[in-house]
């Protein structure tokens, strides 16, 4: 019997406004470098790839300054080649530069079928936890788009000691719902971070696939949209 559904921040509940790959676009446009952001958003994607995989190794935030500039570097280079966009080492720095500066303003917004898919679950009298790599206090956050009736408690990698997908930050999860892993669902975008990282402590994992990213994906549920979950509860 399902008790408890936790559910991953970004690109399952949330995303960022303006979206990402409009602001890379003007950037890249102050540049000189006129592009669509249907043509950077694969890239993107394929880079947030290489960033989660560098951070499973050690955690991204943790390293040298060093680094932490070699690992934007090559986001930015695997997202511009994605895009066949071709640059020299001082033109992708600019971006980056400029990129970043641009970061620090950006809101968070809730996909529009998330807090549908909430008022439902909490009708089903489930726990919901959100449960994210961001080192931030999440609960302004929440408080701000309406999510906080919603939502029974917040587990972060800087609460829980670890990251997605290190054991610690789903037991922090249990504990804080009061089930056990049996009974319990968790709900992500990463399959290496969300759906690996769930299914390592015994939990039920599902994989909000919103961008049609893992279409062989067949050893857990797969949904486009997050009211599907609800018939695999």
């Amino acid at each position: 019997m399902t008790k408890a559904v936790f559910l991953d921040w970004f690109h399952t509940l949330a995303r960022f406004e303006p979206p990402r790959e409009e602001l890379h676009c003007q950037v890249l446009q102050e540049f000189g470098i006129k592009v669509s952001p249907q043509k950077v958003k694969p890239g993107l994607l394929l880079a947030d790839e290489y960033w989660f995989d560098e951070n499973i190794k050690s955690k991204v935030r943790a390293r040298s300054s060093e680094e932490q500039a070699e690992i934007g570097l090559r986001y930015q280079h695997i997202l511009l080649t994605e895009a066949g966009i071709k640059v020299n080492k001082e033109l992708l720095l600019k971006i980056v530069k400029k990129v970043q500066e641009l970061y620090k303003g950006m809101t968070f917004v809730l996909f529009e079928d998330v807090l549908p898919t909430l008022k439902e679950l909490k009708k089903q009298q489930l726990v919901l936890g959100l449960l994210t790599n961001l080192n931030k206090d999440m609960v302004p956050i929440c408080r701000q788009l309406g999510l906080e009736p919603y939502l029974d408690f917040v587990v972060t990698s800087e609460e829980a000691g670890s990251d997605k997908p290190q054991p610690p930050i789903f037991l922090a999860a249990l504990e804080r719902a009061g089930v056990a892993a049996s009974e319990a669902f968790h709900v992500g975008d990463q399959y290496k971070i969300d759906v690996v990282g769930a299914r390592g402590v015994g939990i039920k994992p599902i994989l909000i696939d919103r961008d049609n990213l893992y279409p062989d994906i067949t050893d857990c549920p797969r949904i486009r949209l997050l009211p599907e979950v609800v018939k695999y509860l």
